[in-house]
């Protein structure tokens, strides 16, 4: 590459609103980097509610793993977990909490996951097209039980594409979970089930950096419509019956 060409490369480089010739936004695909870079997030549909297991990756001794948020309570029946800039979702999450309010509050029933997903996608596909912003650098897992009884999971992207999953992964484990998951996941699998696969499968990928004290597990049974977080004796006790 001579140097005219790494310069016009640069150009296209920095600007979120402007198509390289090959047809491609440079922000977007390097946000989808900085995903890949996380850590390890996955969520699993079961026959009776949905799992959500994270890697908090702790970097110190002296950090408080229970400070480390991954898992996040959109409503009773619908969480999430992330992978990327952590900061980034929780702003997400903080908009569609308010959301998951003001629809109660105006309609008195529960939303749904789908307009969830949508008003996070919408606001991450407006940082895409906007002069002076960047792009999400996180991936969200958004899942939980619908008024039906039906169980969802969606991907939603940096660029503000949303996908439907019945089991996912994202982060640095994405390629070694996603192989584990196409390989063990059924669906008439239970919590307690998809809570063994999916510390299981972390600690496939983590090997010996594997820690329960790392790890968060959370899930929502469509029975009871709770948000709810495994403590820390819990996820060691999962753990060892992998």
């Amino acid at each position: 590459m001579n140097e005219k060409q790494m310069i016009d490369k640069m150009g296209y480089d920095r600007s979120i609103t402007m198509f390289s010739p090959d047809g491609r936004l440079l922000q977007v695909e390097y946000a989808k980097k900085t995903v890949r870079q996380g850590s390890t997030a996955m969520g699993i549909v079961c026959k009776d509610g949905v799992v959500f297991v994270s890697d908090k990756r702790i970097t110190s001794s002296l950090m408080v793993p229970e400070a480390i948020e991954k898992m996040f309570r959109i409503d009773d029946h619908i969480g999430a977990t992330a992978a990327g800039i952590i900061s980034d979702a929780r702003v997400l999450v903080d908009r569609v909490q308010l959301r998951a309010q003001q629809h109660a509050v105006t309609y008195d029933s529960k939303i749904d996951i789908l307009s969830v997903v949508k008003e996070i996608c919408d606001l991450k596909q407006v940082c895409t097209q906007s002069a002076g912003l960047r792009p999400f650098g996180v991936s969200m897992l958004v899942g939980g039980v619908e008024e039906d009884g039906s169980i969802k999971l969606f991907l939603t992207e940096p660029y503000g594409l949303y996908f439907q999953y019945k089991a996912a992964v994202i982060g640095e484990g994405e390629v070694e979970i996603d192989a584990i998951l196409q390989k063990r996941y059924r669906a008439n699998m239970s919590v307690e089930e998809g809570i063994k696969l999916g510390v299981s499968s972390m600690k496939a990928f983590l090997k010996t950096d594997f820690n329960p004290e790392r790890v968060d597990v959370a899930y929502i049974k469509a029975d009871e419509l709770r948000f709810m977080k495994l403590s820390d004796d819990e996820i060691k006790k999962a753990a060892k019956q992998v």
